[in-house]
């Protein structure tokens, strides 16, 4: 399919321009192809975790990133909180039918880039060779 043609389906598919930098769209489809949401949303596909456990599961993200993400992620209707009345408070986080929906797909980028990587990082060893010859 050409680039053009790809372009074509996209836009009548997308119920929104999200080419458009006034695409209401836009900061949240940002804020969920983000690396963290990514990783979240995959984690939360196992199903519900408490705040802990995903802290634990997604390597290097900070507390207050991650809290920043879940909250994000619920406000756009992907992610449910769900707080169970202890003391304290235990709260769990899991996908809504719409986070479900959007966990396949982002499942399957993180899948290819598994399957990519090694031709992945041997390109940017070939390009950066590159850069740093001076014939280049």
């Amino acid at each position: 399919m050409t680039e053009t043609a790809q372009v074509a389906t996209a836009a009548r598919l997308l119920a929104h321009d999200t080419f458009d930098n006034k695409c209401a769209l836009r900061p949240i489809m940002d804020q969920t192809t983000s690396r963290w949401a990514t990783l979240i949303i995959s984690a939360l596909i196992a199903g519900p975790h408490r705040f802990a456990q995903l802290h634990q599961r997604v390597g290097g993200i900070s507390q207050k990133m991650l809290s920043q993400n879940l909250k994000a992620l619920a406000r756009s209707g992907l992610v449910a909180r769900d707080v169970a009345p202890t003391n304290p408070p235990q709260v769990t986080y899991s996908l809504t039918e719409l986070g479900v929906g959007l966990a396949g797909p982002l499942t399957e980028l993180i899948q290819w880039f598994g399957r990519h990587g090694e031709q992945l990082l041997a390109a940017q060893e070939d390009y950066d060779r590159q850069q740093a010859s001076p014939d280049a």
